[in-house]
């Protein structure tokens, strides 16, 4: 068994000298290195900076900049009150039963309900946030909108 261990081997060529360069004329990468004759490459240190065009004006600065983004904008999910007549009364109306039914696909930073249409039902309703004339129509059939947590 040791016999077979000792004679253990990787298959022919599958693995593969590292390149050396700058070792000599006989290695075939001597006196250059593989860098060519002279430039700013061929240089110890000289790199090209990212988006360095040869002088030339770079596009990230050719391009206008105006107006800003703001990171902090929250990608709210608008829903109307008329979209939850499918539900039956008395139901309870959250995000897993806004996807059940297929009013939602996902939720993004929350659910926001508007007030827009009508609503027959009672139903209690339980997102991230809902306009006053939401909150107004769902009340007036019995039901109730409780705020949940926001992210």
């Amino acid at each position: 068994m040791s016999d077979i261990l000792s004679k253990l081997a990787p298959p022919a060529g599958s693995r593969k000298k590292r390149k050396r360069i700058g070792r000599g004329p006989g290695s075939g990468w001597g006196k250059t290195a593989g860098r060519g004759q002279n430039g700013q490459k061929s240089r110890s240190g000289g790199s090209i900076a990212r988006g360095f065009e040869g002088g030339q004006m770079p596009l990230q600065r050719r391009m206008p900049k105006r107006g800003f983004t703001n990171i902090f904008k929250k990608d709210w999910v608008i829903i109307n009150v008329e979209k939850l007549e499918v539900f039956k009364d008395g139901d309870v109306v959250d995000l897993e039963s806004l996807g059940k039914h297929g009013i939602i696909s996902n939720i993004g930073d929350g659910v926001k309900i508007l007030g827009n249409g009508e609503l027959t039902k009672k139903l209690t309703v339980r997102v991230q946030k809902a306009s006053g004339g939401a909150v107004s129509k769902i009340e007036k059939n019995g039901g109730s909108f409780e705020p949940v947590g926001l992210k």
